[in-house]
């Protein structure tokens, strides 16, 4: 950690903030690297992160120090756009030029706004804005509190519509070169190869493919040489510098060739080969994009979820508005199988809910008065009325949604490598391209005969190398294989907080399980009481009072039964916990403690003949809770965890998988040891107080291992940050568990491997990406040199060099798709 991150970890935290937006004209991995260079630069920048796959940056700044519009600025600077969305609204009550300032002022002032413009002419104000830091209702509610009426709000999706455009922008391109540059080739095939239009051919052959040729290289090419521009301006090189010099050196030259007979020795045109690359790279770079596409449909059908409007009560009355214009306290109308517009509580009616587009479970969950639903969830067969708790940003789908497209834009470790290569990758290239022409001409074409003019076949060698190059797989040989990983593990309750932990996850050794609420239910139950004096009848009445105070399960377990049973519960004094130890108050003028063996031990208070009962509790797999009243040990209770039906198969999965599973908990050895053994779990690690949890997790650490602790996300934060990999197990709908780095929303201990198989699987398509791209530059490269060509007479055409450019992107974004289909083992067996 840096000196500037440790600062804002100390005291900080507050001036720290971040944002994600989309970019576009990136085409290569040096472009994102560009960007992520212009934005770093920025005073105030903690850290920016650009991923190629999703075009999307990721900014954590100090807004004391930088604001969003020079975050756009210094993207824009670099030669490349950001797409913003924008707000209408039709506003009334404006008089004068005043009016209009105040309200842009007032708007502008929102965190999160990047510019507010009235015309008072029209009445409109536009603002663009970023939907992740401000609601459509927080812009109106401002510009209402500056004192003006909105008459209507129209909102505009522009990422979807810029992506939309551009497609078919690229489409458009791809039909015009295609369209000219096949007849381009058939006009030189025909002037080489038949005695069709001989004499015509040879006399305007030329001209009519520098006619054909022209439109493809300014038009069709054009976003080549803009962005080579930017790339130039930026002091670096991109794969669009390969194209442009590659392209226009064969371009140039033909032209030379045509209108300069004289000065130009050789007769050879490449017009067909510089109209056929840049088609067939805009064919791969339009493939690339659908592929692309394909690979975030996850995001997209999770943002897709959230009905559009929501039907509501005010004032009395029934109305319809947009899902925008919701807000916290809102009453919503729910009829038999409509979606939930947002978060709430039923204060009206009964139903069952399909939740299973959310957490996973299959079955409908049962809703009545004070239940709480789930946006975007199926209302099965009752009306509700829900008021609404959270909206907007807050919501449990929003929180999905966000903590996936974060976890698209982070990287992985094993990304860096691809990183450091693509920064060098394209100077290196053209270095390649020069020497390999140099060479060629000054000592290849004679040494090796070749039957060719010297600068004709150094040039074609020249452009192949330059366009066979391909950075872009190496740019999105990782991203994608995450956002389609990412993507796949929302869609099966697993949410992974990043590519380190998704990478990480793929190489655990060990596996700690903190017992209770995760191998068990966490819903203890008393099963014996045992009463070891006479003495005292009403003990368990005194105990249960006791721990009325406490929010301990085994506490809680207690209480519930003593009121099963009817008994009265007393007035407590003096109550104090002992954490990880048990409890003590006065109850009715007498001292009680309930604690555990430790405790007694503590006190000094021997178990003598009692031992043999309280230690046949323990082996039955109960946690015996000791009772001293007055400072005399009174009784035992025996308490008992159900097991989750799914624990004993995830445990047997992790071990086939070769994990060491361990089971972590406050519990006696003894009760610990019954519990593992039915698990057929061998390693226990008992009696741990809640706070040396962590210590427990460092000490396996620092035997070499590396080790993933799954546990509730709350309770225990401290061992799951410790953790190599956290796994926030049952979180339900609070998807934001800060301590986990991997969050589990189902209850249900096998997605703990389900998380394991669907990591090593994204890892495994991450590395062939990465052999595939690395692998094809390295063979593609000396091959388009004419190394083999000495020894077997084969050289590569531009044209086969830009196919197999183009091609290469396309197969590493189709092979990251290819986890789309992919279920984890577990779940196959499962039958899910």
């Amino acid at each position: 950690m840096d000196m500037m991150s440790e600062e804002t970890a100390e005291g900080k935290e507050s001036k720290r903030r971040s944002t994600t937006f989309s970019v576009t004209g990136m085409t290569c991995a040096t472009c994102a690297g560009t960007i992520a260079d212009s934005l770093n630069e920025l005073e105030g920048v903690f850290g920016a992160d650009v991923n190629l796959a999703t075009d999307r940056a990721s900014v954590t700044y100090d807004p004391e120090k930088v604001d969003l519009p020079k975050l756009r600025k210094a993207v824009e600077d670099a030669g490349y756009g950001v797409i913003i969305n924008e707000l209408t609204l039709s506003i009334s009550g404006m008089s004068c030029a005043t009016c209009a300032n105040t309200i842009e002022e007032t708007v502008g002032e929102l965190d999160g706004v990047y510019s507010a413009s009235v015309n008072l002419v029209t009445e409109k104000l536009t603002v663009k804005y970023d939907p992740q830091k401000v609601r459509v209702t927080q812009i109106k509610k401002a510009v209402e509190d500056a004192g003006y009426e909105v008459i209507e709000a129209q909102t505009m999706d522009v990422e979807k519509d810029v992506r939309e455009k551009e497609t078919k922008r690229q489409r458009a391109l791809l039909l015009l070169s295609l369209s000219l540059a096949i007849p381009t080739m058939i006009v030189m095939m025909t002037m080489d190869f038949t005695d069709i239009g001989q004499e015509f051919l040879m006399d305007n052959g030329n001209l009519i493919m520098f006619l054909l040729a022209t439109p493809v290289q300014f038009i069709a090419g054009y976003q080549f040489y803009v962005g080579a521009y930017k790339a130039l301006r930026n002091r670096t090189a991109n794969m669009d510098t390969l194209i442009a010099v590659g392209t226009s050196a064969a371009y140039f030259y033909s032209v030379a060739v045509v209108f300069l007979p004289g000065v130009v020795a050789f007769e050879h045109v490449y017009f067909d080969s510089s109209a056929m690359i840049v088609a067939l790279i805009l064919f791969g770079k339009y493939l690339e994009a659908k592929a692309k596409g394909s690979t975030s449909e996850a995001i997209k059908r999770l943002m897709g979820l959230q009905p559009k409007t929501a039907r509501i009560l005010r004032e009395g009355a029934e109305m319809e508005i947009s899902i925008d214009e919701l807000d916290v306290g809102d009453v919503m109308l729910i009829r038999p199988g409509e979606k939930v517009p947002t978060d709430g509580v039923v204060i009206d009616g009964r139903s069952s809910v399909d939740e299973s587009i959310i957490t996973g479970e299959s079955l409908p969950v049962s809703k009545e008065e004070g239940s709480a639903v789930i946006g975007a969830t199926i209302n099965k067969n009752g009306l509700l009325k829900v008021r609404t708790t959270k909206v907007g940003k807050d919501t449990a789908l929003a929180q999905i949604v966000k903590l996936v497209e974060d976890a698209q834009v982070s990287k992985a470790p094993i990304q860096r490598v691809a990183d450091r290569v693509s920064a060098v990758f394209v100077p290196t290239v053209i270095s390649i391209a020069l020497i390999s022409f140099l060479l060629w001409y000054f000592v290849g074409v004679n040494a090796f005969d070749v039957q060719q003019a010297a600068f004709t076949f150094s040039l074609t060698i020249f452009i192949t190398v330059m366009v066979i190059a391909c950075p872009c797989a190496l740019g999105l040989a990782t991203p994608t294989a995450i956002m389609v990983g990412t993507g796949k593990g929302a869609e099966n309750g697993i949410l992974i907080k990043g590519g380190e932990s998704l990478e990480i996850a793929g190489r655990i050794q060990t596996v700690v399980f903190d017992k209770t609420g995760t191998l068990t239910k966490g819903e203890p139950e008393v099963v014996e009481v045992l009463n070891f004096e006479s003495s005292c009848p009403d003990m368990f009445g005194l105990v249960a009072s006791t721990e009325v105070g406490s929010e301990h399960p085994l506490g809680e377990a207690i209480v519930r039964k003593a009121r099963k049973d009817g008994l009265e519960l007393y007035e407590v004094t003096d109550f104090e916990s002992l954490a990880g130890k048990g409890v003590k108050a006065t109850v009715r003028g007498r001292q009680v403690v309930a604690g555990n063996r430790g405790l007694m031990k503590e006190m000094n208070i021997p178990l003598d003949d009692k031992e043999k009962d309280i230690t046949a509790l323990e082996e039955q797999g109960m946690t015996a809770v000791l009772i001293l009243l007055d400072g005399r040990l009174c009784g035992a209770v025996g308490i008992a965890d159900v097991i989750k039906p799914t624990a004993q198969e995830a445990v047997i999965a992790l071990k086939e998988m070769g994990i060491e599973v361990v089971m972590l908990t406050g519990d006696n050895k003894r009760t610990a040891k019954a519990i593992a053994a039915k698990l057929g779990i061998e390693t226990v690690l008992a009696e741990v107080l809640p706070g040396d949890k962590a210590k427990e997790i460092g000490r396996l650490q620092k035997e070499g291992r590396i080790v993933a602790m799954v546990g509730d996300g709350i309770n225990d934060a401290p061992a799951l940050a410790q953790a190599d990999v956290g796994l926030a197990i049952g979180s339900g709908t609070d998807v934001a568990v800060e301590a986990g780095d991997i969050v589990l929303i189902k209850d249900d201990p096998r997605d703990v491997v389900a998380a394991i198989q669907l990591s090593k699987q994204t890892m495994k398509k991450i590395r062939q990406n990465l052999f595939w791209a690395f692998g094809y530059n390295t063979a593609g490269i000396p091959v388009a040199a004419g190394v083999l060509y000495p020894f077997f007479g084969i050289l590569l055409s531009p044209i086969i060099a830009a196919g197999a450019m183009a091609m290469s992107s396309v197969s590493v974004v189709s092979n990251a798709a290819l986890l789309k289909r992919y279920t984890p083992e577990i779940k196959r067996k499962g039958g899910e």
